[in-house]
């Protein structure tokens, strides 16, 4: 049932802009305050309405909270509010971002700043070892086909295999194995193992050994935006999706910044009141300027505003269907992989005991705190821990 109070938009933006400016603690805490403030409390839709438009935005790639945000502006003032509500609830983290990017991207550093960074870098790890680790118990949820495809998808990662591919075979894979077409699981894996033994078949994959970035050729806008495009319409399961797609074309002999930089952008991204998979404006900054960033982002997001906007009811039928569920889920399950194999290898670059017993702490503090705002203090203990020790 929709009662939706008919706000005027620029009442509407405002209340999304609030909404954005406390966006602190990831997407749970996100989608906890938007039901919070207008299930709970104001009555905008039922419980199960509600739930069942989360579920829809779930399977589907695209940061659910700004979905949601966007459908709830929907609800009020149609497809304009949507726009407004969506852009209201992502102005903060991306002006923040943006000032972020001007003041720190390819100017010289001063020690302490280099120092904090150190720390807040080993924080990052711990933070994507426990995405991966959440995300991987939701995924897979003891299935042992999916715990395959998962770690199929790791080892072709670390291998070197086309991130695509992995993608593609488990998807298929799942979709297959539950169906009279269970037959052609067996081809789907020696296509997939073929790509596992010889890499070099389907071109380069993840950057996990990456080579000197050619920063003196920069990308072209069209590749900032395609880049960011692919990334959006792949985050199934969460932002932390969207890191090995960007990192795939942004570091690395084809790419333009750094290991280092790239996950300086992860470290400002995870204190940023947003999802982290602002953290791409970073990177299009780093390709392209002012430009290469709002574009770069445009194409992160404009998934996320496309279902809402234009095909939240053909979607929601869509999604239905079961054997799309068993697709998704396989496509999910690769993706862990994929996250996985990233944050291993960022692991490896921690120098020295003292990132990695930061790295452990923050972990373990992350796995023991639940509130909202833990990342903000963890964040700001490892930076401190990292000016100490460096």
């Amino acid at each position: 049932m929709n009662q939706a109070p008919q706000l005027p938009l620029w009442s509407l933006g405002l209340r999304f802009l609030r909404f954005g400016a406390l966006a602190w603690g990831g997407p749970i805490a996100q989608i906890g305050a938007l039901h919070q403030e207008l299930v709970q409390r104001e009555c905008w839709v039922d419980e199960a309405r509600f739930r069942q438009v989360l579920a829809v935005y779930q399977a589907l790639p695209g940061p659910e909270a700004t979905e949601m945000c966007i459908w709830f502006g929907t609800l009020a003032r149609g497809r304009i509010g949507g726009l407004v509500a969506g852009l209201g609830f992502l102005l903060p983290g991306l002006s923040l971002m943006l000032l972020a990017s001007w003041l720190l991207l390819g100017q010289p550093w001063p020690p302490w700043l280099l120092a904090a960074f150190a720390g807040m870098q080993a924080a990052v790890v711990a933070l994507i070892a426990r995405a991966a680790w959440r995300l991987c118990r939701t995924a897979v949820h003891g299935d042992v086909l999916l715990g395959a495809i998962a770690t199929l998808s790791a080892i072709g990662a670390v291998l070197g295999a086309p991130f695509a591919i992995s993608l593609v075979a488990g998807g298929l894979l799942a979709a297959c194995w539950r169906t009279q077409w269970r037959w052609t699981a067996l081809p789907i894996l020696a296509i997939w193992a073929s790509f596992l033994a010889f890499p070099a078949i389907g071109g380069s994959g993840l950057p996990l050994a990456p080579g000197t970035p050619q920063l003196d050729s920069a990308p072209s806008m069209a590749t900032l935006f395609i880049s960011g495009l692919r990334a959006g319409s792949l985050t199934f399961g969460g932002a932390y999706t969207a890191i090995p797609f960007l990192q795939a074309d942004a570091v690395g002999a084809a790419g333009w910044m750094t290991q280092r930089q790239f996950v300086d952008g992860l470290a400002v991204g995870g204190i940023m009141p947003s999802p982290l998979i602002i953290f791409g404006t970073w990177v299009g900054y780093a390709g392209g300027g002012l430009w290469g960033a709002l574009l770069l982002t445009l194409g992160i997001f404009l998934p996320a505003f496309t279902f809402p906007l234009l095909l939240h009811h053909q979607l929601e039928r869509l999604v239905a269907n079961v054997r799309l569920h068993q697709l998704l889920d396989g496509i999910t399950a690769a993706v862990t992989g994929l996250i996985a194999a990233v944050g291993l290898h960022l692991a490896t670059t921690l120098s020295g005991w003292p990132d990695i017993t930061i790295g452990i702490c923050a972990l373990i503090a992350l796995c023991r705190c639940t509130q909202r705002f833990a990342v903000l203090p963890i964040m700001a203990a490892a930076a401190a821990a990292g000016w100490l020790t460096h």
